[in-house]
């Protein structure tokens, strides 16, 4: 199992670097110059990748939000209600566009959709 290590320094987290010339990895912080040998040349990387409603996952009261942008425009699917939140999402992928996501503002609902 990999652990973080952290800057002697300035408790930053130190980032695998390689030392070319040693051929040796090296832990380095970015905010100081402290550097230390690795106690191993393994380095893991952990790529995770999410669909666009795993990116969107909409947590409990976020029609009571108060940052998120209100409109009185749509009517919910589900109970008929005429206001919603609603936010904008962009995927990665070239072939998707922006999606924008709206979450109806009854409590007992709280109904989500995109357009």
């Amino acid at each position: 199992m990999a652990e973080i290590v952290f800057c002697r320094e300035c408790n930053n987290i130190l980032y695998p670097r390689e030392d070319k010339e040693n051929q040796k990895l090296l832990f380095s912080c970015r905010n100081c110059d402290h550097s230390e040998v690795a106690p191993t040349s393994m380095v893991f990387r952990n790529e995770v990748l999410h669909t666009a409603s795993e990116r969107t996952q909409i947590i409990q009261d976020v029609a009571a939000d108060p940052t998120l942008p209100r409109t009185k425009g749509v009517r919910c699917a589900k109970c008929g209600h005429g206001e919603a939140v609603f936010f904008q999402s962009t995927s990665r992928s070239d072939t998707e566009g922006m999606t924008l996501f709206f979450v109806c503002c009854k409590t007992e609902c709280q109904y989500r959709w995109r357009d």
